[in-house]
């Protein structure tokens, strides 16, 4: 059974596992400021830093799930995965890799 490299059914493992994915680390770019406290907190806290950092882990938490209970930002990362996987099913390199730059010195 050949794939269309244009087909928009998800399986199983896209819709649960892969998409979540890509909303993870995009949410955390979009929530950069809220990271960067936390961490800042977590490391000068040391070993306090669950009770030191509440107030910015709460602030963290708060605006990574805004973005995971948004049925828009799901269907943008949804969007992006299925333009990934078309891509990769027409050329066979995962995108990743054709990101690379080629040496230049050959």
């Amino acid at each position: 059974m050949a794939l269309d490299p244009a087909g928009q059914h998800l399986r199983h493992v896209e819709k649960d596992v892969l998409i979540p994915k890509i909303m993870r680390e995009k949410a955390r770019e979009r929530c950069s400021e809220q990271v960067q406290d936390f961490t800042k907190c977590c490391k000068d806290s040391g070993i306090l830093m669950v009770v030191k950092c509440r107030k910015e882990n709460s602030a963290l938490k708060e605006c990574l799930t805004a973005y995971y209970n948004d049925p828009a930002f799901y269907e943008e990362c949804k969007m992006e995965y299925l333009k990934e996987r078309e891509e990769f099913r027409k050329t066979g390199i995962p995108t990743k890799k054709r990101l690379q730059k080629l040496p230049t010195s050959i």
